[in-house]
């Protein structure tokens, strides 16, 4: 794949004029809101796994409407409360089976793997948590459900999920409340932003190749999918665009970027054809904290650093820590 974008000096200084809508905050302050008042205490139970050297436990807490979401926590064998990292998962994955993301708990971590409400079909071992919600149409994939208004979108409910699993962990008797990290590449990543930008609680974000961001250069420019799902909704809902594209102003990543606060560190692929390097400059260089880097992979696509980028994340969290 060549390069796909802007040169890096253009990058570096891409910032864009992406739209906000006037009452963001007061549409997630009500739907957050009101996803708590429905929540009901979560329960965690051991999993069953061979793995024996750390602790795997199945967490089921309320998410977007007090609906059940399922998590993976994977922790050290100790007692204290350690510093804990919440993953977000990619698109169309599942959280998979206990025990197949060792990393940060081996590192001496809590590791949070939360399950993508109606996702994990499309790769790895699967998913456990439905979504159900209906759409008055879409197109395959989750990036055109209930597109037609912002209270009916799917990302309303899945980033709800995310933020409201921020709360769960704050709560639990081995995470640290002052040290929780959100992170997860791709879909994640742009999750990450969500959750980051929506709760004070995250002590630091690690938003790995982001998707969901600057939705408007995204559509128009992205010669891969997922976001051609909402190019080909409008090539046939053709009246529908500015609607459509009002919609997402309010899950845009650019937007919950300038809403961040705490510690931040960035990757980014050149050559990826799904994310748009420039999408992803476009939320950096908007992020508001006074804390943030960006970690770039001139050479890759959307796989970005892989686990390189683990180790420079450990590192940099380490010294944040």
């Amino acid at each position: 794949m060549p390069l796909t974008d802007l040169t890096l000096d253009e990058l570096r200084t891409f910032r864009p004029d992406v739209a906000e809508p006037d009452d963001f905050d007061a549409f997630w302050r009500r739907t957050l809101d009101e996803a708590r008042a429905q929540a009901a205490p979560p329960t965690l139970d051991a999993a069953d796994s061979p793995i024996t050297q750390l602790v795997i436990e199945d967490l089921a807490f309320s998410g977007f409407g007090g609906e059940p979401i399922r998590a993976w926590v994977t922790r050290p064998r100790t007692t204290d409360r350690l510093p804990t990292v919440i993953e977000y998962i990619g698109y169309n994955g599942g959280r998979g089976i206990p025990g197949e993301r060792l990393q940060w708990a081996a590192a001496g971590y809590v590791h949070i793997l939360m399950d993508t409400r109606g996702q994990g079909s499309g790769w790895g071992t699967g998913g456990d948590t439905p979504d159900p919600h209906g759409s008055e149409g879409s197109v395959p994939g989750f990036m055109t459900r209930g597109i037609g208004a912002p209270d009916t979108y799917y990302y309303r409910r899945l980033f709800t999920d995310a933020v409201r699993l921020v709360d769960v962990a704050a709560d639990l008797p081995f995470v640290d409340p002052a040290h929780i990290s959100v992170t997860g590449g791709s879909q994640g990543g742009g999750i990450t932003l969500a959750a980051a930008g929506l709760h004070e609680a995250v002590s630091a974000a690690m938003p790995d190749v982001p998707f969901l961001c600057h939705f408007r250069r995204s559509v128009e420019l992205t010669p891969g999918h997922p976001f051609r799902e909402i190019e080909q909704y409008l090539a046939v809902r053709r009246d529908q665009v500015e609607r459509v594209f009002q919609t997402l102003s309010y899950f845009d990543g650019v937007n919950f970027a300038r809403r961040i606060h705490a510690p931040a560190l960035f990757s980014v692929g050149l050559m990826d054809g799904t994310v748009l390097p420039s999408s992803v400059f476009a939320a950096y260089n908007h992020c508001g904290s006074d804390d943030k880097a960006i970690e770039v992979y001139a050479f890759n696509g959307h796989e970005g650093g892989q686990l390189e980028q683990w180790r420079r994340q450990t590192q940099w969290l380490t010294a944040r820590l």
